[in-house]
């Protein structure tokens, strides 16, 4: 099924802030077309780093989905975020085949709030 649903994603056109304790916390800024979305990294040994990616999104149940996507380096990553409860679980191999897990929470970002950073 993929990011051809009938129904729109509803984090689409919408930013979001992941924050995985000490690891990194970032900001997912999710394109209204339903397939793009930039990240920038605003904490952690990542800090700075920042992409625009193409991903592919599978609803697993209300609020649920699961995101991958491959970055430009050829690592891969896959989010299962619970945007009803706020809460996400990364998995990320990296192109040197390094495999991080990490689990934080989610929160949605507003227009103003982003005008801060």
């Amino acid at each position: 099924m993929g990011n051809h649903m009938a129904a729109p994603l509803p984090f689409a056109g919408r930013t979001f802030e992941v924050h995985y304790g000490d690891k990194m916390t970032a900001l997912n800024i999710y394109a209204a077309d339903g397939l793009t979305m930039r990240y920038e990294v605003t904490a952690g040994p990542f800090k700075g780093a920042t992409a625009e990616v193409r991903y592919r999104a599978e609803a697993l149940g209300a609020g649920l989905y699961a995101l991958s996507w491959q970055e430009a380096d050829k690592g891969t990553v896959v989010h299962v975020d619970d945007f009803e409860v706020g809460h996400s679980f990364s998995y990320y191999t990296t192109a040197a085949l390094e495999f991080v897990c990490m689990t934080g929470s989610l929160r949605e970002v507003k227009e103003a709030a982003q005008a801060t950073r």
